[in-house]
């Protein structure tokens, strides 16, 4: 049986016209004014201004975008199977599953990137890795003082660690063939590194009290399904200092019965991830139409 999976991305590929989509769509303005009268600006304006890749702006604006898509997609799709999303937008994914109203998203995604800014005692950034295997790339972090932050499939992974430390290990990964990429975030989340951001982030959380999702949403730790607000509680809080297995998350969506995916944007990272290790996947992101309501008809036409 063909099944609908929605995939939240996380920081990377925010850009200027991200919300260009959502311009004539009343349930998708209607979180954005939710977004905007927690963070005091509109979202528009956050996402063509300077700050755009910084933490304080990319989690709630990507969290609002996200969520906005959504509320405007939602009734023109089929019942989802399954939501994930990739690092952050593990906590989209929750909103989208009804499980977290729009101003708590964008509340918790802000508290989420200050005590992350604020963890850090010594400056830290990711670096994708490419072309060599977990077990090569544990080694050249235990070597070099780094730590694997996420799994994106059997060799495509994200490292993170101090910046003073990540030179030695790029120069080592090079030696060894790997293809690099600094990324453009500003910390090493999903490393040890944030651990002290981890109590702070769930003590909000649970305050909030997450409600029931309309379906699963997997925890990017290890792509184990959730059910329940107390499987948030789990699982948020663990990620921002636990290496995320976007890998298994992209294994369970098959094996939950999965064959379509929709990421909701902005950018096409994990519908062509998700093509790259399960190629019998149709898996395209709403960043690839001209509209909603063409990322919708594909969906259609998809599930037959």
């Amino acid at each position: 049986m063909s099944g609908l999976g929605i995939l939240c991305p996380g920081q990377g590929a925010q850009h200027a016209g991200m919300l260009a989509l959502l311009d004539a769509e009343p349930a998708a303005l209607a979180v954005l004014a939710q977004a905007e009268a927690v963070l005091g600006a509109a979202p528009a304006a956050l996402a063509a201004g300077p700050e755009l890749f910084t933490n304080a702006v990319a989690q709630p604006l990507i969290c609002a975008a996200g969520l906005a898509t959504w509320a405007a997609l939602a009734p023109k799709l089929p019942p989802v199977r399954v939501f994930a999303g990739y690092s952050v937008g593990e906590l989209t994914a929750w909103a989208c599953a009804g499980a977290l109203p729009a101003a708590t998203l964008i509340r918790l995604a802000s508290l989420r990137a200050a005590a992350m800014d604020a963890a850090c005692r010594e400056p830290t950034g990711l670096l994708a890795v490419r072309g060599l295997d977990r077990r090569q790339i544990e080694a050249l972090c235990s070597a070099h003082g780094c730590a694997p932050a996420i799994v994106n499939d059997h060799d495509r992974l994200v490292v993170g660690g101090p910046r003073a430390a990540l030179p030695g290990f790029e120069a080592a990964a090079l030696a060894l063939g790997a293809q690099l990429t600094p990324l453009a975030v500003p910390l090493a989340s999903h490393t040890p590194w944030l651990a002290a951001a981890v109590p702070q982030f769930a003590q909000a959380l649970a305050a909030s009290a997450p409600g029931t999702p309309s379906a699963p949403v997997l925890a990017g730790i290890d792509g184990s399904a959730g059910f329940s607000g107390t499987d948030a509680l789990r699982t948020l809080p663990a990620q921002i200092a636990q290496t995320v297995d976007w890998a298994a998350c992209t294994d369970a969506l098959v094996e939950r019965g999965c064959t379509v995916l929709l990421e909701l944007g902005p950018g096409s990272g994990l519908s062509r991830m998700a093509r790259d290790r399960h190629p019998e996947l149709a898996a395209r992101s709403v960043a690839d139409f001209r509209s909603l309501d063409g990322a919708a008809g594909w969906v259609a036409r998809m599930l037959g």
